[in-house]
């Protein structure tokens, strides 16, 4: 907007109201109508201005960066902020709002990108559409690891109200979310895809998520890490297996399930709670709420001929159309009571990590 007080004097002068007390004595009237007019056209000029600018400061207020497709931000794409952060900024925060819209793109968090906190407004989304068999620039698959749209490799990383997708459709494996760092937090985040939506890839590390949505057919979670689901939504778009845990052996916990619900689309008729990736795969489901589409028996060894010798498959207080105790495989159990399931001491390991709560967690040095 052009400053009202360059354009004040020339508006003035152009129209004969600088050529002296003279002129100005003769027109009184003429003169007073028309700066009364010009003020109060000012006034509310500056009003909406002050009202504009007040309006963006407050939204993007407590933020480092901010990410808008519509190039309002300091970004137009998430990597160019993520690429912004300064390597192993360790005693704070680096807080990122990521504006309304989708953005088309690849991202990768790498390992010295740690604390960051990505926040979305609602409508935010990553989205990216690879698959394991797809060709690259070389000619070669791109396979399942190399297809996932946003990569995280950095501890202590916080998503909040964000939508991850791999939009490749029913073409096989085709990641959404790998997350391969320990201490990754996540709330009211979407995880959209058919085959391995959400990789949790490194084993020793820990993930948190809490009344997030997470969608898709076949092993839609799926590796090694010690995951833990919080009042999520698991929503099958085909039938298939929920999980696909490659838990190590000696690792304690692999995916846990609290008061979680699982759903399913039209259609939807079979469905299979987990089916081991590795042989000393882990899954427990606490409090669940499962609909019609979860298979009678449960659980699927996936080849495995002595399942009971090495998996640990599991549920306590089961609920809804798809619970079935007594109709489970014989290589599951059911849980009589919650010792050695306190949540607050699954996730706190040694250095005490605490994601339960609001807000990103607390800072590990």
């Amino acid at each position: 907007m052009p400053s009202i007080y360059l354009i004040l004097p020339l508006w003035l002068a152009g129209n004969g109201f600088l050529c002296g007390v003279s002129f100005i004595e003769t027109h009184t009237m003429k003169v007073f109508k028309i700066l009364s007019t010009l003020i109060a056209t000012f006034c509310t000029a500056l009003a909406i201005e002050a009202a504009v600018s007040s309006c963006d400061t407050d939204a993007c207020e407590g933020y480092d960066f901010v990410v808008a497709a519509d190039g309002s931000g300091d970004f137009t794409t998430v990597q160019a902020a993520i690429d912004a952060v300064p390597a192993f900024r360790k005693t704070h925060r680096t807080t990122i709002l990521v504006k309304q819209g989708t953005y088309h793109e690849k991202v990768i968090v790498a390992p010295c990108k740690i604390n960051i906190s990505l926040i979305g407004e609602d409508g935010a989304v990553i989205s990216y559409d690879d698959f394991a068999q797809k060709p690259n620039r070389f000619g070669e698959e791109t396979s399942t690891s190399g297809s996932a749209t946003i990569y995280l490799y950095a501890p202590d990383f916080y998503a909040e109200n964000i939508t991850f997708e791999n939009t490749a459709g029913p073409v096989g494996q085709a990641v959404a979310c790998l997350v391969g760092a320990d201490r990754c937090c996540f709330r009211r985040c979407r995880f959209l895809g058919f085959q391995d939506t959400l990789y949790t890839f490194t084993e020793g590390c820990r993930i948190y998520l809490d009344n997030c949505y997470v969608e898709g057919t076949v092993d839609f979670i799926f590796g090694a890490a010690t995951t833990i689901f919080d009042h999520c939504q698991i929503h099958s778009v085909g039938n298939g297996f929920l999980t696909a845990p490659s838990t190590p052996q000696g690792q304690k916990f692999g995916y846990v399930f609290y008061d979680c619900v699982m759903t399913a689309g039209e259609g939807v008729d079979e469905v299979f709670l987990s089916r081991p990736w590795r042989p000393y795969a882990k899954a427990v489901f606490v409090r669940c709420e499962l609909g019609g589409h979860i298979a009678p028996v449960g659980w699927d060894p996936w080849g495995n001929e002595s399942p009971e010798e090495t998996v640990h498959y599991a549920e306590y207080e089961s609920t809804g159309l798809g619970a079935n105790p007594l109709g489970r495989a014989y290589f599951s159990r059911q849980l009589d009571n919650l010792d050695g399931y306190d949540m607050l001491q699954i996730l706190a390991g040694r250095d005490g990590w605490m994601p339960v709560g609001m807000g990103a967690p607390e800072i590990k040095r």
